[in-house]
């Protein structure tokens, strides 16, 4: 669960959220004394010396069944991935494309050793990608998109490692490709039934974990409504617990009211709740250790809503400086080299093939530009990029000349005046944007990011919209989430940043290529 810090024993961070260790000088005994409660205090009661009963508090049943389905996951991906290195055997050797390069007659006994020690390493690099966890076995299209990274990131090492110990037979560069190849496609159907068996009831209530919220606010009721829009979610959205006469009557809650925090055991033990969220940070840093200590003591997941991380908050990570826990912001997934490089090695391949295959298309609209209006083609725009560095943004015309001599800077409309009859169908098929592959070749631009903005533009906007200059985070792109989304030219931009950051956020190589592949299907408010 992201955006959530997660008090644990460690400062480690497992899958989803950042660990928070509370520094030894200011934790409380694990059998610290409960005080009396009133509203405004926020504070517990119990009958001093007195032992927990099973009234007051019901340790949550341990759902050990979902840990034969991590089993289950494990198992049926060991199975795939050898599976995939028999059928990965028989394409290169058994088939047409044995006669493809100078190859040898191979049995599969001698290939055996391959398959035995790929399939092992492939099922490590799935685990170290944290896919197998009750947590995340519900989170299909994030395991999805972990195992094309991982089977990917595996593919080049495996071949790197077997040819740099020189293993007898040779291994063959074709088998490695196909081999990781059959490996995603297979995995990918595997898991897909998998998951489907998952959703089934009983099933998925082994696997959800049960939640309550502590406190109602915009965040909470944000964060309620994430999971009640997903029936198959790993969370289940139990209720929400009142510290107190503050609840703000304009946030309708979501969710059933199970009662005060003073009953806050009681509610424990009869809902059998796993998972703890604090939504009002009103309470003091007291208050919130004795509930925390009170979760600890009955082995339930104690998390707070970080309110005031409004953005990146799947970037939200826990780091020991000088001694001293420090929260910040800083990890986002285009933060990481290896996946900068693996974006950038998409650009570079999609620019050449995109110029390569446009050109023609190019010529013949430039040529059509030209006929209606006399003048260049092509039409150079100053752009902000990435960390706020400008360059020049190329499109092929689709207004008049001199259609900005006012000095007025702004988005086009579907019905101005200045655009060319051909610039309309253009801009409807986003063909004005093809030269931008250039941009991509050079660097300054990616095939998928946040739309780059003019530099007039954004001097307002920085101030007026919230998180607006988050999205320089990253190259702009030719297209993006916002954009097939709807949500280009004249449209909300407050919705649209929020769409660019939720790329930030989420992005990996597969959604990429989905947001490449829906460009060509969602055309709404091109213009």
């Amino acid at each position: 669960m992201q955006g959530i810090l997660e008090r644990q024993a460690s400062t480690s961070q497992p899958h989803g959220g950042a660990s928070l260790r509370y520094p030894s000088q200011i934790q409380a005994p694990v059998f610290a004394r409960w005080q009396s409660f009133s509203p405004a205090a926020a504070t517990f009661s119990t009958t001093e010396g007195a032992p927990a009963t099973q009234q007051q508090v019901s340790q949550p049943a341990i759902k050990s069944a979902s840990h034969i389905w991590v089993i289950f996951a494990i198992l049926g991906d060991a199975v795939v991935a050898l599976t995939s290195g028999l059928i990965a055997f028989w394409l290169r050797f058994q088939t047409s494309l044995h006669d493809i390069g100078v190859v040898s007659e191979l049995t599969l006994q001698q290939y055996s050793g391959y398959i035995t020690l790929g399939s092992s390493s492939l099922v490590a690099m799935l685990a170290w990608h944290g896919i197998y966890h009750r947590s995340v076995l519900l989170r299909s299209r994030w395991v999805k998109a972990r195992i094309v990274q991982a089977v990917t990131i595996w593919t080049l090492v495996f071949l790197a490692v077997v040819l740099l110990l020189k293993f007898e037979p040779a291994i063959s560069r074709l088998y490695t490709a196909l081999y990781g190849a059959s490996t995603i496609v297979l995995l990918l159907a595997w898991r897909g039934v998998f998951g489907s068996i998952l959703q089934r009831p009983r099933i998925l209530a082994t696997l959800q974990q049960r939640m309550v919220v502590v406190g109602w606010t915009d965040d909470a009721a944000r964060f309620c409504r994430s999971f009640a829009g997903d029936p198959v979610s790993a969370i289940q959205v139990l209720g929400y617990v009142k510290t107190g006469d503050e609840i703000n009557t304009l946030l309708k809650p979501d969710v059933p009211c199970l009662g005060f925090i003073t009953k806050m055991e009681s509610i424990m033990a009869e809902h059998r709740v796993e998972m703890v969220v604090t939504a009002d940070l009103g309470t003091s840093r007291d208050q919130l250790m004795e509930l925390a200590n009170l979760c600890e003591r009955e082995m339930i997941s104690f998390k707070m809503i970080p309110s005031c991380f409004r953005i990146f908050q799947s970037g939200l990570h826990l780091e020991t400086l000088a001694g001293t826990p420090i929260l910040g912001v800083d990890r986002l997934p285009l933060d990481n080299t290896f996946n900068v490089l693996l974006k950038r090695g998409l650009d570079i391949i999609g620019a050449l093939i995109g110029l390569v295959m446009s050109a023609p298309i190019m010529a013949i609209f430039g040529a059509l530009v030209y006929l209606e209006s006399p003048g260049a083609i092509f039409y150079r725009q100053r752009r902000t990029g990435v960390n706020g560095r400008s360059f020049d943004i190329l499109k092929i015309r689709s207004m008049k000349l001199n259609a900005e001599t006012n000095g007025e800077v702004g988005w086009s409309t579907k019905e101005d005046p200045r655009r060319l009859r051909i610039g309309s169908f253009m801009r409807k098929w986003n063909i004005d944007e093809i030269p931008q592959f250039w941009n991509v070749l050079k660097g300054e631009m990616s095939l998928v990011g946040p739309r780059p903005e003019r530099p007039e533009l954004i001097l307002n906007f920085k101030h007026i919209i919230p998180h607006y200059n988050a999205r320089h985070n990253a190259k702009p792109g030719i297209t993006g989430w916002a954009q097939i989304k709807g949500l280009r030219g004249d449209t909300d931009l407050t919705e649209r940043i929020k769409c660019d950051l939720w790329y930030l956020e989420n992005w990996n190589l597969l959604l990429d290529v989905q947001i490449m592949v829906m460009t060509f299907f969602k055309r709404e408010n091109a213009c």
